[in-house]
């Protein structure tokens, strides 16, 4: 199974990597993914790239506005997604705009 992380907790990547996962990170701040790449992590270059080469798709972002931009903005995950892959937000944001963004 592939994981991949956006917008990364890098402790929870750093497990993922250890316990025999590929991971793929992606963040705003390139140099963000410097630490989980360094263990092991691939490096994306948008959030699409990580849902091309992606089964699972966990997002770790701040608001609802950026969960909407990384998920179906441009180069956003939709446009990488395939039918059966799975995507599982775990940002803190408001059930309503969660129904929303899975709609």
């Amino acid at each position: 199974m592939i994981l991949t992380f956006i917008f990364l907790f890098i402790r929870m990547t750093q497990n993922l990597l250890k316990a025999g996962f590929q991971v793929t990170a992606y963040n705003r701040t390139r140099t963000r993914t410097d630490e989980v790449k360094a263990d092991g992590a691939l490096v994306a270059a948008t959030p699409a790239e990580v849902a091309r080469n992606s089964d699972v798709i966990i997002t770790i972002v701040t608001d609802s506005p950026e969960v909407r931009e990384v998920v179906l903005g441009p180069n956003g995950v939709i446009e990488g997604a395939a039918a059966d892959s799975v995507v599982i937000d775990m940002s803190t944001i408001s059930p309503k705009a969660t129904r929303e963004i899975a709609e």
